[in-house]
């Protein structure tokens, strides 16, 4: 199958890289075109007034906080962008056509709606290995992906930190009782 269309979904992590690597290689052999993707969801929650009783200054603190957050926010994006954008000259100068796209949404479903909008045939993206007990608490964004994406979709395996193992060297110690 020609995938035509590759959505590349990448964060900030040390993985970001080899997945955008991987896009670009596919790219390159298939002749696709990329849209490389960020979601940022932690900034989307609204905030909440916590303080007072209800007055008329806690409406403008709440206001004033808004627009705060609001400015942060739309600094937040254009930085993403411009990250982003970072990844899209070097696939221009591979001759590869490059979109991105900053998303406020959760990334699960910020990336299966754009590959759908976007009418992507393949989705790529990382894993960070996580198991257990720390998968259900932070949960899988690879795993929502693969099981509700609307085309396929291709998982880097993330690159595991090796153990390091603690070893001690003994020096023999002599003792002369002459």
């Amino acid at each position: 199958m020609a995938y035509k269309k590759i959505l590349v979904a990448i964060d900030r992590s040390s993985q970001a890289e080899g997945v955008f690597e991987h896009a670009l290689d596919l790219a390159e052999k298939e002749q696709s075109t990329l849209m490389l993707v960020h979601c940022l969801w932690e900034t989307q929650e609204l905030m909440t007034p916590y303080i007072g009783l209800g007055t008329i200054a806690d409406v403008d603190l709440y206001g004033s906080l808004r627009k705060v957050q609001q400015e942060n926010l739309q600094k937040h994006v254009e930085e993403t962008k411009g990250w982003l954008r970072s990844y899209a000259q070097q696939a221009n100068a591979q001759g590869i056509a490059a979109e991105v796209s900053c998303q406020l949404a959760d990334p699960s479903l910020g990336i299966c709606e754009l590959a759908q909008k976007w009418g992507a045939d393949l989705i790529v993206l990382g894993r960070r290995g996580l198991g257990g007990l720390k998968e259900i608490v932070l949960g899988s964004v690879s795993n929502y992906v693969v099981h509700h994406a609307p085309c396929s979709v291709l998982v880097v395996q993330g690159v595991a930190t090796p153990n390091i193992e603690l070893t001690t060297t003994a020096t023999p110690v002599t003792t002369d009782t002459k």
